[in-house]
């Protein structure tokens, strides 16, 4: 079973809502490229498009981050689970990076 956020706390409802969204938008973008594609659009098109894709994502990652930090590791960190909380952030933002490029 995974590790998953402190008991009490998760995203807010809000971000979770705006989150939920950005992703239905890329997965929609998604779905335009593969149309782009199947009616053989031209490179350039779709590369355009792909880079659009890549920058929504990004900042799907942006503002996932932020909301854990405020969220998941400020609470670990009260409750005195910060070294634990730090390490599992550091480790899955080092994933991130990695594969932001």
């Amino acid at each position: 079973m995974p590790e998953v956020c402190a008991p009490k706390v998760y995203l807010k409802p809000e971000v979770e809502r705006r989150l939920q969204n950005r992703l239905k938008r890329i997965e929609g973008q998604i779905r335009g490229i593969q149309r782009l594609l199947a009616a053989r659009h031209s490179c350039d098109d779709l590369l355009i498009q792909l880079g659009a894709v890549k920058q929504a994502l990004n900042s799907v990652t942006v503002e996932l981050l932020e909301s854990h930090i405020e969220t998941c590791v400020a609470e670990d960190v009260a409750a005195g689970r910060g070294v634990k909380a730090l390490n599992r952030l550091k480790g899955a933002l080092a994933h991130a990076l990695r594969h932001a490029g």
